[in-house]
């Protein structure tokens, strides 16, 4: 396909919202970096923020003294619309960070194939599955993401009840606080996200956790599988949280700084979100007592975390300094590097040998990590997994309002993924 195609469709992506001048000899291999003591200036663009990256950065600064790395924060919500009309300008960044929209990125020959480099043999298949099409491997991960449900231990214990191993369990502590004057959960419903990964997180228990369904998000790409059929169980077993009054409408006001101050500050007793909320939790109450248990479903076990590798590095392809480029992902490549990046901000590796302790926060949650019980599909497999999650997590905003049912939810995900597989074809 060419890239003009792929120019508009990347641009019709970025009105949903989703996750992206020289030519291609010039950024080859044979690229002449100058002498030994010239420093050469790469532009790294990302929209995580550069204090989730520091102590990488910093060590990166060490270990190549003639890359001087100018690092370009770019929030989400801008973020593929900065980085595609540079793109499609020739003059975006040398590294990119990337997420849910590498494959299409890739498809449009934007990014540099980097399977014949020896540094990706070191990832876990699971790292670069997300970022590998048609035989190549366009970027290598940095730590994973994870969600779970935070809690306050000191309010659960105040109020006599334990952290849930079942859904029906959640939404009966949950009615028990209630009765008792505290709020269960608060949610920053304004953003389409919270409901969307919590949903989805049942959707793990009920659904992919059964070996019959491994194959079922290939069969999604392809237009031969519906959420709406397969996922409908495990999405209305979810609602109850909705039906219970445990999630109300008022919600949809709320943005995510707000649900995070009144968790932060004993207003609710939990909260959905993911260790990179932990400093400004600690930051406005030093004295919490926190914790993170995962997503159960219906009947007990370990259960599930939304998650799977978080973002990842790829280098542009029309870059004039490309081997300095590979330099920094061989040096990312190395059990110093991640553990650096999970420094600033928590996750486990996809580098082969390297552990992660994550720390007392994630007692409750050890089970489901050692039963590899982390997933988010549109991340793992989906070719055009964020703009599909974002019309079913927005429909969602319309469940919570009323106005949807969690089916016709599902439905608008189908046919968003139907519209795009339709102008990749």
């Amino acid at each position: 396909m060419k890239k003009k195609t792929f120019a508009f469709l990347l641009s019709l992506i970025m009105l949903v919202g989703a996750l992206v001048g020289c030519s291609s000899e010039s950024g080859s291999e044979e690229t002449d970096s100058g002498s030994e003591d010239e420093v050469v200036k790469l532009r790294m663009m990302a929209y995580n923020a550069e204090s989730t990256r520091t102590t990488y950065l910093k060590m990166l600064d060490e270990k190549l003294p003639n890359i001087d790395i100018e690092f370009e924060f770019v929030a989400l919500d801008n973020f593929n619309n900065v980085l595609n009309a540079q793109l499609q300008a020739g003059e975006g960044p040398d590294i990119i960070e990337v997420g849910g929209e590498a494959k299409l990125l890739a498809k449009a020959n934007y990014l540099l194939d980097l399977s014949d480099k020896d540094f990706t043999s070191k990832y876990a298949d699971a790292g670069l599955k997300p970022y590998s099409i048609d035989g190549g491997i366009y970027a290598t991960p940095l730590q994973s993401w994870f969600e779970g449900i935070f809690y306050n231990k000191k309010i659960f214990e105040e109020n006599g009840v334990e952290v849930p191993k079942t859904w029906d369990e959640l939404i009966a502590i949950s009615k028990k606080l209630d009765e008792n004057g505290v709020k269960p959960q608060i949610m920053g419903a304004q953003s389409w996200e919270p409901m969307m990964k919590q949903s989805i997180g049942l959707v793990n228990n009920e659904f992919y956790a059964d070996e019959a369904n491994s194959e079922f998000d290939n069969k999604f790409n392809e237009g031969e599988a519906k959420l709406a059929e397969a996922w409908l169980p495990a999405v209305e077993e979810w609602s109850k949280i909705i039906d219970e009054g445990i999630l109300t409408d008022d919600m949809l006001g709320l943005s995510y700084d707000q649900a995070l101050d009144q968790f932060a500050t004993g207003k609710a007793a939990m909260w959905e979100s993911g260790p990179w909320a932990v400093p400004t939790i600690l930051e406005k109450n030093p004295d919490i007592e926190l914790g993170m248990f995962p997503i159960p479903g219906k009947e007990e076990g370990p259960g599930w975390l939304i998650g799977g590798p978080g973002s990842a590095l790829a280098i542009n392809a029309n870059s004039e300094y490309i081997d300095e480029a590979l330099k920094v992902l061989e040096v990312t490549a190395t059990e110093e590097a991640q553990l650096a990046l999970v420094e600033d901000n928590a996750g486990s590796s996809f580098l082969k040998g390297v552990e992660v302790d994550l720390g007392e926060i994630y007692t409750d949650s050890e089970e489901a990590f050692k039963a590899g019980n982390v997933y988010a599909p549109w991340t793992a497999v989906w070719t055009s997994g964020n703009p599909i999650v974002q019309a079913y997590g927005k429909s969602l905003q319309e469940v919570l309002a009323g106005a949807k049912t969690v089916e016709e939810a599902l439905q608008d995900a189908d046919e968003t993924n139907d519209n795009l597989r339709n102008t990749l074809n």
